[in-house]
């Protein structure tokens, strides 16, 4: 493929500039009055396949608009369906930017912009690998397929609707996804697994109205106290979660995971170290990794009641509320999960306050066989670009459409990141060394012919 990285090297600067042009675009889809910056977004990623002559198509829907686009199909050939998002999220604290977070900025080899790395950047070096294939050879070696959508940040509520009724459209042999990170810098990963999650909202109802908490105080339920209770004995000190049979369809590590995550050299002191903590707790028995990629947890996400401004008011709450989250690892149900919980809250909640509990979202984890042909293309050409091979992880968090693609489509998901750790998705100074943008349009442009070979193409 010399002709193939000759044309990326020469084309690098325009690439850059491209995605600079991407990036000023404040296409947030949490926020409404965004909106039209979140369809010109879709507009651009649109025309950017047109001029490859891909078949494209912007697709309507509730919220944000879709992009599909497909290369002109050969039958005998692999198929591989690329996802990607092209909405951000919201850029508050706005006052702990150094720079303006859509004026993107590179500063020590990184830009420096809200989406550089999720998922704008990451999304471009599969369309650009897929340009250096259509520019020098005029084909590429596979049929490929790309799924662009204006809602992750959101809940992708339209994507997963569109997947529901496209199934045979969106037909692959497997799923090409680039939103997650490298395990650190010069270390590229395949990540093989994720976590599901099941998210939830418990309120608690007392009195009518705010009391005096000297005139009321230990003659009414609090459901301040009582939302506290409930939430902590939903956890042991020993940090197991108190929710019965929850650990019941847990797939154990194996010898040769756990062999396997000691082996990449973790730095648990550097870790906490990056965070400003001087350690932490977590589930007995279990190293940090694998507390974080392999093994399913509990955490308070927020809590509201009583009082919250300046100096002191003696009131009790009428009312309390708490959002968690349970991050499941595969083969836990979160519709079982959640009918335990309720069991188990109602068996907690006191007298004098009424509960309800509102469950917002739910996704099963994902795991992909590690020995997959699929996964074998993928790290033979993230070598060719990165010089290295890459190691296999999991990833701790979320992607609920993977599950989705694993489910609908019944095909493996490549999850292959290119950003940091320390990239700031999701937080201020979000940023993508341009390094590993080039070197992830290098990998990328690799495994298009690494598939081919699956075939005999």
């Amino acid at each position: 493929m010399p002709n193939i990285d000759d044309y990326l090297q020469s084309q690098a600067d325009r690439f850059e500039a491209e995605l600079c042009e991407f990036l000023t675009i404040p296409s947030v889809s949490a926020e409404p009055a965004r909106s039209g910056e979140v369809r010109r977004a879709a507009g651009w990623v649109a025309e950017q396949f047109r001029r490859l002559e891909f078949a494209t198509e912007l697709i309507e829907t509730e919220g944000h608009p879709l992009v599909y686009a497909e290369s002109a199909p050969v039958a005998g050939l692999p198929t591989a369906l690329v996802y990607g998002h092209y909405d951000v999220q919201p850029v508050d604290p706005i006052e702990l930017w150094t720079s303006p977070p859509f004026t993107p900025t590179l500063r020590d080899g990184s830009l420096f912009a809200r989406g550089a790395t999720d998922d704008k950047g990451q999304m471009l070096t599969h369309l650009k690998s897929a340009e250096a294939w259509m520019r020098v050879e005029g084909r590429l070696p596979i049929n490929l397929k790309f799924i662009i959508e204006g809602e992750e940040e959101v809940g992708s509520q339209a994507l997963e609707k569109f997947i529901a009724e496209n199934a045979e459209r969106l037909a692959c042999d497997c799923v090409v996804v680039s939103d997650s990170a490298q395990f650190a810098r010069n270390r590229p990963a395949i990540t093989y697994g994720l976590r599901g999650i099941a998210y939830f909202e418990l309120k608690l109802t007392g009195p009518r109205r705010d009391l005096h908490s000297g005139s009321f105080g230990g003659s009414v339920t609090n459901p301040a106290n009582a939302l506290a209770g409930m939430l902590a004995a939903l956890i042991d000190g020993s940090g197991k979660v108190r929710v019965p049979g929850f650990y019941d369809d847990v797939v154990p590590l194996t010898e040769r995971e756990r062999n396997e995550f000691d082996a990449l050299g973790f730095d648990e002191q550097e870790f906490f170290r990056q965070l400003d903590v001087d350690g932490a707790v977590g589930e007995e028995g279990y190293t940090t990794l694998e507390r974080r990629w392999a093994r399913p947890t509990y955490d308070i996400c927020g809590l509201s009641s009583g009082y919250q401004n300046d100096g002191a008011k003696t009131i009790l709450p009428a009312s309390a509320s708490g959002k968690f989250s349970f991050r499941l690892v595969p083969n836990q149900d979160p519709a079982k999960i959640t009918a335990a919980l309720r069991a188990r809250l109602t068996e907690l909640c006191p007298p004098g306050v009424k509960m309800e509990l509102i469950e917002w979202h739910a996704s099963p984890g994902v795991l992909v066989p590690p020995d997959s042909p699929y996964v074998a293309a993928a790290a033979r050409a993230i070598e060719h670009a990165f010089d290295v091979p890459p190691v296999y992880t999991r990833e701790g968090g979320s992607i609920p459409i993977v599950t989705t693609f694993h489910e609908t489509l019944k095909v493996d998901t490549l999850l292959l990141g290119w950003g940091q750790d320390d990239d700031n998705a999701h937080s201020p100074n979000e940023k993508f060394a341009l390094v590993d943008f080039h070197r992830g349009i290098k990998a990328s442009a690799r495994l298009w012919h690494e598939l081919a070979q699956l075939s005999g193409g």
